[in-house]
């Protein structure tokens, strides 16, 4: 079983953040009790505080955690909840005998880290995203840039995913985070029987796998922009380097400099991954076949096409589609949990 350590800080975590990962991870377990899953694929969720016993919100409410972090040996998934942002730097200090924590459960047992919200400052702390992408709650974002100036904050994304760190953006986002975990760790129709049974809008999730390009426009250089655009809008056309270089009065050469140096790609590697984005929307939400979405995207050669949608989904075409389009999903009408 996957071992899933919910944290519940001390002070001013929001509740919500706790309650419903634990909802949907239970879901899924039953989700895949229902379709005859392995032990090996089921949630072990356990709340893991620096306490046992938490008031929250003045003590309206209070959580109960089972386990303290010196219960915990070993975990593979770890959850930061959000905390409060008026009293932040408070909560912050309250709770910084996690972070060592979470640094041991990464480093030695190879745990996955995943922030919701505001969580995303107690993660930043660990130093763990530093160089990396993240993505907290739009009110917090000026003091988190002076805070972790190392880290790459993304402005308009919803969920991030780089190297088993996880983040989300503001308030129940932590909802998409979660069915991308839920995609990530039991599958696409696992995800898409969980956004239907808690009415989770799955396309936020969706527009986040093509934004990732979009998150990479948060540079200076409004040549490049421009260029990026240009190659988001003419999907279905073959582009070259060279066009684009000539298009915007730069040199191939210092074009691909500059691409590269703005959004952390080649200007091939951006066209390509623009294409497969946009193919695999397709093969998730229509019923066109492969050569059709191909055809789409601007692509003639069928093995080229295969290469490189293999390279970036890591599945070929028609095995993305058997796997992940929504209408080949069979829904059954759920046990309670």
């Amino acid at each position: 079983m996957k071992h899933v350590s919910i944290l519940v800080p001390k002070g001013n975590a929001i509740l919500s953040n706790v309650v419903g990962p634990f909802k949907i991870l239970m879901a899924a377990n039953q989700f895949l009790k229902q379709t005859g899953a392995r032990e090996d694929d089921f949630f072990d969720i356990h709340l893991v505080g620096l306490e046992n016993d938490y008031p929250l919100y003045d003590g309206l409410f209070s959580i109960h955690c089972k386990s303290t972090i010196g219960d915990i040996e070993k975990t593979d998934l770890i959850l930061i909840p959000a905390l409060r942002p008026d009293k932040l730097d408070d909560d912050l200090e309250q709770n910084k005998d996690f972070i060592p924590w979470i640094l041991h459960q990464r480093n030695v047992h190879n745990a996955e880290v995943a922030s919701m919200c505001m969580g995303a400052f107690v993660l930043a702390q660990t130093g763990l995203i530093d160089g990396k992408q993240c993505a907290t709650h739009w009110a917090g974002m000026e003091l988190f840039k002076k805070m972790f100036p190392k880290v790459h904050l993304v402005s308009n994304k919803i969920v991030t995913d780089e190297d088993g760190i996880y983040s989300s953006g503001g308030a129940f986002s932590f909802l998409n985070l979660m069915l991308h975990l839920i995609e990530k760790y039991c599958g696409r129709a696992a995800a898409i029987y969980l956004s239907k049974f808690f009415e989770i809008d799955m396309d936020r999730v969706d527009q986040n796998q093509f934004a990732i390009f979009q998150g990479q426009k948060d540079h200076d250089d409004s040549a490049i922009k421009e260029a990026q655009k240009y190659i988001e809008s003419n999907v279905k056309d073959k582009i070259s380097v060279e066009k684009l270089a000539k298009k915007y009065a730069i040199s191939s050469r210092n074009f691909v400099r500059r691409f590269k140096k703005a959004t952390q790609n080649t200007p091939l590697e951006y066209i390509q991954r623009v294409k497969i984005e946009a193919a695999k929307r397709s093969l998730e939400s229509t019923e066109q076949n492969v050569n059709e979405v191909m055809y789409q995207v601007g692509y003639a050669d069928q093995k080229a096409f295969r290469t490189v949608f293999k390279k970036y989904a890591g599945i070929s075409p028609v095995a993305y589609k058997s796997k992940y389009n929504r209408s080949r999903v069979n829904f059954e009408r759920p046990t309670a949990w």
